[in-house]
């Protein structure tokens, strides 16, 4: 019955048909009419007469045809057929079915049967309930046929209603289906298929060819949409890695954005702990915030050359990013940063320096003011006091001595007035916060020490008037006054010293403070000698006094120190002394820290900083002069990679160590050249360098593979470049890469050469990379897909039309990459468009550039 219904398939086209097939192919007749049916070609006039001999002329003649296809016809002779032989009859019709049904079945290169199945397998795999293994049991329960005909014509089946456990239905509902709508004729019975244990495996195979040819335009479209998939997952991607780009470069630009105007910044603090926690932001940022960008900066041209790389390797048009997010805009905006960061540690440094001087300062004004106005308590009124209009003559002429006293006492203040103005007018050229009250005050200093020299000058004018009156004074009190008043200056100035705070930053300066200490304590024996005479003479008026009875009441009219108070001015002296020996040894035992600390990170950044440098120089000569497989050098570089990363935790050390030179407020350092800066510039340097050079030959193996490019070629390139690289910088000049050429057999003129240059050196910037190199010499092999090819798979799609339309790209193409293309596609203007048109032809031409159509 298969047989018969194959053959009445194709008679029909002729008009014809048969009713028995061992008996109506006897004469030949109809067997060489099916065969110029199915081949398409004319065979030998056939006999037309009735006799045996002519039967028999006429299958030789069809037979003779099928061998001439190269087809080996074992055991079947014509006079078998004219005699009716059934087997050798269904034998024959068998080897014509797969001549000229099956045999041209390829998929994959398989052989016909293997191909037919394969076929049946892809087609049917979506459909849980489907599972082809063979041409016999798999296709029992009828579901098979069924997922054959709704994968190709879903509206023909509601496949969603049929069940498994009723194999008749389904036969019977394929059968017909595919007689009607399919022109495919019912080759099979669907009760003799249910009720066999295995079907005719050649029937099943006939009928399933029917099928494949039926279905064999749409899979063309198959192939074409497979083809346009691969475009658009390309382009997907790369979009995609544009999108990463454009998301990256934006982060970083509005973060260096942000940063910079607090860089900026320089309005100085007022005070020592506000600048200290500045300083501290400023760490956090070089510590924390910062590394974390100087990896997202190396990524983001790392992305952008891989990304390149791959637009050139897939034939499409080079990545531009959006105005302003270049990889130049980027590093020019990195290089502002950088500019601005580069003074700001310095200046805050700096201002710290001022605060802690501008607090030592104000602090030695403040003690030097209240020192003097106790000094001048009380000074005024006594000026201004008129005894000496009562006084006798020897009380005028003790007032007199004891205003020699005062002018005397009153000169020796003057340095400290003039320290206390020079210290406030340092202070006001420093920009001390607190100017206005240390200006008020020392204001009031000034203009009251005026006002004293106005009224010792008036009172002297006052007591030198009535001098001539007064003759006697006591020359031992005058002798007294004149001695004490200096003594007690030097006590007081001693006093000042020995209380008078310091800063110091090196041993030698502590060294040079204990020095003078030691001097002045060398000098406490004359003084106490000193001291000694000058209770001497107040005994010796003691003595006078009580021996002559005068009227003095024991108290010294010349002046108002008494020997009370220089013991007790000395006793405080002596008490300080001590005091000034602790301070300066534990100032000294500081500064034996110091330079401790200057010691060990000297130490360390002195080896760390040539470390640094020497890797950098070694990673400069690995990428120029690489050995092995591509792969190997990978693994190479990406093993020293580990090993400078394992670096790491001495320049956090280092770090740490800087830190406590900042804490211990350390400005210099005599053990090394080598700032944390400098440090800190070059790892983040060499970082950045190891993983460009990872990248470069990350992409000469995207480069390599997708060029197809053999590791002896790829060597071959490298040794070449290396070759005329004459100066080892990873780039050849214009002369060099026009010898290299020549080498490799290029015989050019200037034109040619020009023309190869501006492949290779687009920028013209006179150098040619490796990887432009390897783009030139492996350029012409390139097996890639181009706009023709996707515009012409499009057209398959689409039924020859110069538009596709929304429900087509639906059903050719996976849902993501149909609404990929649905989205981008322009709608189509021409003359014969229909609603729901779309331009495809633009669309291919926008994939690749308007350049390469």
């Amino acid at each position: 019955m298969t047989f018969t219904a194959w053959c009445n398939s194709h008679l029909r086209k002729a008009g014809t048909q048969i009713e028995n097939i061992e008996e109506d192919f006897r004469d030949g007749l109809k067997l060489m009419l099916l065969l110029e049916v199915i081949s398409g070609e004319r065979l030998a006039k056939p006999e037309r007469g009735k006799m045996r001999v002519h039967k028999i002329s006429n299958v030789n003649k069809a037979l003779d045809f099928i061998a001439s296809k190269g087809v080996k016809l074992v055991s079947i002779g014509a006079e078998e057929i004219v005699d009716g032989n059934v087997k050798m009859t269904l034998g024959m019709i068998w080897t014509i079915i797969l001549r000229f049904a099956i045999q041209d079945i390829s998929v994959e290169e398989t052989s016909a049967k293997e191909g037919l199945l394969l076929w049946c397998q892809r087609k049917t795999a979506p459909y849980k309930n489907v599972n082809i293994q063979n041409f016999h049991i798999s296709w029992k329960d009828g579901l098979g046929f069924c997922a054959l005909i709704h994968r190709h014509r879903p509206e023909l089946i509601d496949y969603g209603k049929l069940r498994k456990d009723d194999p008749l239905t389904n036969l019977n509902t394929a059968f017909d289906v595919a007689e009607k709508y399919l022109d495919i004729p019912k080759m099979l019975d669907a009760e003799d298929i249910v009720g066999t244990a295995r079907p005719d495996e050649k029937a099943i195979m006939t009928y399933v060819s029917s099928f494949y040819h039926a279905f064999s335009g749409a899979q063309k479209a198959e192939t074409a949409a497979n083809r346009i998939c691969k475009v658009l997952a390309v382009n997907q991607e790369n979009e995609q890695l544009m999108e990463d780009y454009e998301k990256l470069a934006s982060d970083l630009l509005e973060w260096i954005r942000r940063t910079i105007p607090w860089l900026e910044n320089r309005v100085p603090e007022n005070t020592m702990h506000a600048m200290q926690q500045k300083l501290e932001d400023f760490r956090d940022y070089r510590r924390l915030h910062k590394p974390p960008k100087v990896q997202e900066k190396c990524q983001l041209e790392i992305n952008f050359n891989t990304l390149q790389t791959k637009l050139r390797l897939s034939n499409r048009p080079a990545f531009m990013p959006s105005e302003g997010r270049m990889v130049s805009d980027i590093n020019n905006a990195w290089g502002c940063l950088e500019q601005v960061e580069k003074g700001y540690e310095e200046w805050l440094l700096n201002e710290i320096r001022r605060l802690e001087r501008l607090d030592h300062l104000a602090e030695k004004f403040r003690q030097k003011a209240s020192i003097h106005e106790a000094w001048t308590d009380g000074k005024e009124a006594m000026l201004r006091q008129k005894d000496y209009e009562t006084a006798t003559l020897s009380e005028i002429k003790a007032l007199l001595k004891k205003h020699e006293a005062f002018e005397s006492d009153l000169a020796a203040h003057q340095d400290r007035v003039e320290q206390i103005a020079a210290i406030a007018q340092e202070l006001n050229e420093l920009d001390y916060y607190d100017s206005p009250s240390v200006n008020a005050r020392c204001q009031k200093i000034c203009d009251q020490w005026d006002n004293l020299g106005a009224l010792t000058q008036k009172r002297r004018e006052a007591l030198e008037r009535t001098e001539k009156l007064l003759e006697t004074i006591d020359q031992l009190y005058l002798e007294y006054a004149k001695r004490a008043a200096p003594f007690n200056n030097w006590m007081e100035g001693a006093m000042e010293d020995l209380q008078d705070t310091f800063i110091v930053h090196t041993i030698e300066e502590i060294q040079g403070l204990t020095t003078a200490h030691e001097q002045f304590k060398a000098t406490l024996p004359d003084a106490d000698k000193e001291r000694l005479a000058i209770l001497g003479i107040h005994n010796e008026v003691s003595k006078i006094v009580q021996t002559y009875h005068v009227n003095m009441a024991g108290t010294n009219p010349y002046t108002t120190i008494t020997p009370q108070e220089i013991n007790g001015k000395w006793d405080h002296v002596r008490q300080l002394v001590p005091r000034r020996d602790q301070a300066l040894t534990e100032e000294h035992a500081r500064q034996q820290h110091n330079e401790r600390l200057r010691k060990q990170f000297g130490a360390q950044a002195n080896v760390i900083g040539p470390w640094i440098q020497t890797k950098m120089e070694e990673i400069g000569r690995i990428s120029i002069e690489m050995h092995g497989t591509l792969e190997d050098q990978l693994s190479h570089l990406r093993q020293y990679e580990k090993s400078i990363v394992n670096y790491k935790p001495k320049i956090d050390q280092l770090e740490g160590d800087h830190q406590l030179i900042q804490e211990a407020l350390i400005f210099d350092n005599k053990h090394t050249n080598y700032t944390m800066e400098h440090i800190r510039v070059g790892w983040e340097q060499l970082l950045t360098t190891i993983a460009r050079t990872i990248n470069e030959v990350e992409n000469q193996i995207l480069t390599r593979d997708a060029k197809g490019i053999s590791q002896e070629q790829m060597n071959e390139f490298r040794a070449s470049f290396n070759h005329f690289d004459r100066k080892k910088t990873g780039m050849m000049d214009t002369d060099d890469f026009r010898a290299c050429l020549i080498s490799m057999g290029y015989n050019m003129g200037e034109a040619e050469f020009a023309r190869i240059m501006s492949i290779v050196d687009p920028n013209r910037l006179g150098v040619v990379t490796f990887q432009a190199f390897i783009d030139f010499m492996s350029r012409e092999t390139a097996d890639t897909d181009t706009a023709d090819q996707v515009m012409a798979s499009f057209k398959i799609l689409a039924g020859d039309k110069n538009y596709i339309t929304v429900d087509e790209l639906r059903r050719e193409l996976p849902p993501d990459q149909a609404e990929y293309c649905i989205a981008r596609m322009a709608p189509y203007t021409g003359p014969d468009s229909v609603p729901g048109a779309l331009d495809y032809m633009s669309f291919s031409t926008a994939l690749y550039g308007e350049s390469d159509l």
